[in-house]
């Protein structure tokens, strides 16, 4: 049987972690709160079909992504018609016709948005749209009264047009100081006077308002960073109300092994030199696979110890001085846990000096994902081949 991928570096995907979290999100707001899970940017670097699928097996009641594309793309690989999908961000009004057919609901902010869809009437079937408040976010979103009634009315009007749900975004609900947020939730609040019926569907929460305040998060909580079993912030980590299980792990070989003696050095820019005869092991990974060139002086695992990267990362590999002589093939773990020993994302996002969501969303389609279940291989995919 031909194999899914050549190289020796590839990422792990615990799907039983992402179907814990779901559930623990589920059981923490309550059965009546539909959980949303948010698998844009293919599922934060981990996957976007097999984390959809995973999410709703575990109660999702439905999904959001980013960009239409995205959306298209989950139907392409197999999620059903039936499944709900919410483009978070703004799609052209053009394709509106598409979404609905796809049953795919549009974020909408504007109501001459809906003046430029009516002109590809009629539909095959109504678009569901969700209305975005602005109430501090200061990204997308309606932020007058007048902006809202104007948008209602269009809706009212255009039978092509129902409205699903109306919602907003925090900007510091993963903050330890809750100022801004009671700010934008009391905004939120004023404003939902503002229509003259409720939709189905009101949410306000992300992962990190849905961990802390599950009785403000209406009937919705969007299940982002926390399904990934990442906490929203370093501040939060004290704040969980059930412990997350992480994902995402990021593992190589050894491809050669030298030693070096003392004086010499190693990578572009002779940046690093030996201090004494050294072992160095050679591992297939750079920044071309999102192992950026700033983990330079960062460690990884190896036969179970501390490792540390050595000289300049290379675009597809980087050097590693070794505790001792191992033999080529010997595993080496960037991210993940290694003979009781554990570098998490977390970890690495600290060492980059930014926040943990941008670590898996850098590992790059070179990449292959091994997808796991029941600690057994289900499924490889390698977007390479």
């Amino acid at each position: 049987m031909e194999r899914a991928f050549y190289r020796d570096t590839w990422a792990e995907i615990d799907l039983d972690a992402i179907f814990y979290n779901v559930q623990s999100m589920k059981r923490h707001v309550g059965s009546h709160v539909d959980v949303i899970a948010v698998v844009k940017a293919n599922a934060y670097g981990h996957g976007d079909v097999q984390v959809a699928n995973t999410a709703l097996e575990a109660g999702a009641t439905r999904l959001a992504v980013a960009f239409l594309d995205e959306a298209l793309v989950l139907r392409k690989k197999g999620i059903p018609l039936d499944v709900p999908i919410l483009v978070l961000g703004a799609t052209n009004p053009q394709y509106a016709p598409l979404a609905a057919s796809q049953n795919i609901a549009l974020t909408v902010f504007r109501a001459d948005w809906f003046e430029q869809a009516i002109v590809y009437a009629p539909y095959e079937q109504p678009l569901n749209v969700h209305m975005k408040l602005d109430t501090g976010m200061g990204r997308l979103g309606a932020k007058t009264k007048e902006e809202v009634q104007q948008i209602m009315h269009m809706i009212e009007q255009k039978k092509w047009f129902v409205l699903e749900g109306v919602y907003t975004h925090f900007a510091t609900a993963d903050e330890q100081h809750v100022d801004y947020f009671s700010f934008q939730y009391d905004t939120f609040m004023r404003m939902l006077e503002w229509l003259p019926a409720k939709p189905p569907l009101i949410h306000c929460a992300n992962s990190a308002a849905g961990l802390r305040y599950p009785e403000r998060v209406f009937n919705a909580v969007r299940l982002g960073i926390s399904m990934y079993g990442l906490a929203p912030s370093q501040a939060m980590k004290s704040l969980l109300p059930y412990p997350l299980k992480e994902a995402f792990s990021l593992h190589s070989r050894l491809t050669h092994v030298k030693k070096v003696k003392a004086g010499e050095k190693v990578s572009y820019g002779a940046t690093y030199e030996a201090k004494a005869d050294e072992w160095i092991g050679t591992v297939p990974i750079g920044y071309a696979d999102g192992w950026l060139r700033r983990m330079q002086h960062f460690s990884v695992l190896v036969d179970g110890k501390r490792a540390p990267i050595v000289g300049r990362v290379c675009m597809d590999q980087m050097m590693i001085r070794l505790p001792y002589e191992l033999p080529v093939g010997t595993k080496v773990t960037l991210i993940g846990e290694q003979q009781g020993d554990r570098i998490s994302i977390d970890d690495v996002a600290a060492h980059l000096n930014t926040i943990n969501y941008e670590v898996p969303c850098t590992i790059s389609y070179r990449v292959p994902r091994i997808f796991l279940k029941n600690k057994s291989i289900i499924e490889v995919r390698n977007a390479v081949l």
